[in-house]
């Protein structure tokens, strides 16, 4: 089964690295940044000049690009490569809906789509233990699941397509919630002499212990805001969420107050660094 992964960004060269390793037949590659194709070429990836040529090529076509507009640009351009049998797997985080009007231009070829969405930043995608959220059919899932499983250590189906994505914002609403309540809460603990390190110490003791702390306490400690994940991909996600909460009809006071924040690092021009770098708008720096 040959495999065409498209989109070698910060996420998506070490997602494609794990299958270049893994995997026991050709992998193609390809990004619109041709280092990016270059450099996974070296690895053992096999190089193509297009989205089009790779999924030409390939039985199974994976892409992991950053918003829903580059998304549907390349299954547009690589519909003519699509037919029954070949199966495509987007991993970017978009909106739910735009994701479904694709896999429905997809199915129409023949071809399955399933959105397969990661959570967890670089550390993860590197060591292959992302978590994958799945929408798609059930077929298609368990089909796709041991390639998935190149790539991450937890791979759960929500339901049909579109899905995966819905619980992906879900997911990374909530971690920027509680990233603004620790933003919030260890800043006034500073204000009153407790550093970030004795803070999360105390935090991990009791109730409000939680895995983004655990993560970014020690990078919080050397105000080191090298980017895992960019404030600029995760404002992106909680404007995802607040048009689908919007959609819904379903009030989310919460959800608003963080996107006040992440719009404010936005015009702070923080948009390149790691979402911890937050707490610089909090903070007022």
């Amino acid at each position: 089964m040959k495999i065409a992964f498209v989109g070698l960004g910060i996420m998506g060269e070490s997602m494609c690295e794990n299958i270049i390793k893994k995997h026991d037949d050709t992998v193609y590659v390809f990004d619109v940044v041709p280092e990016k194709t270059e450099k996974l070429a070296k690895l053992g990836g096999c190089p193509c000049g297009s989205a089009l040529e790779a999924a030409e090529k390939a039985d199974v076509f994976i892409s992991m690009v950053p918003r829903s507009e580059h998304s549907r640009a390349v299954y547009t351009g690589i519909l003519p490569a699509l037919k029954a049998g070949k199966t495509c797997i987007d991993m970017s985080t978009i909106d739910p809906a735009v994701s479904v009007e694709i896999s429905e231009m997809v199915k129409a070829t023949g071809a399955e789509f399933i959105d397969a969405p990661v959570v967890k930043s670089k550390p993860a995608a590197i060591a292959g233990k992302l978590g994958i959220y799945v929408g798609g059919s059930e077929e298609a899932y368990e089909k796709m699941r041991p390639i998935l499983l190149y790539m991450g250590e937890n791979v759960l189906r929500l339901g049909g397509n579109g899905k995966g994505l819905v619980m992906k914002i879900c997911h990374n609403a909530l971690v920027a919630q509680i990233q603004n309540g620790v933003n919030e809460t260890s800043s006034l603990a500073r204000l009153n002499g407790i550093d970030i390190l004795t803070y999360a110490k105390a935090i991990s003791m009791g109730g409000a212990g939680n895995w983004y702390l655990d993560s970014k306490k020690d990078a919080l400690a050397r105000e080191d805001y090298s980017t895992a994940f960019s404030i600029e991909n995760e404002h992106k996600d909680v404007h995802i969420c607040e048009k689908l909460a919007e959609e819904c009809g379903f009030e989310m006071p919460g959800l608003r107050n963080t996107v006040r924040v992440y719009d404010k690092a936005l015009e702070m021009g923080l948009g390149k660094e790691d979402f911890c770098a937050t707490v610089k708008v909090v903070r007022g720096e």
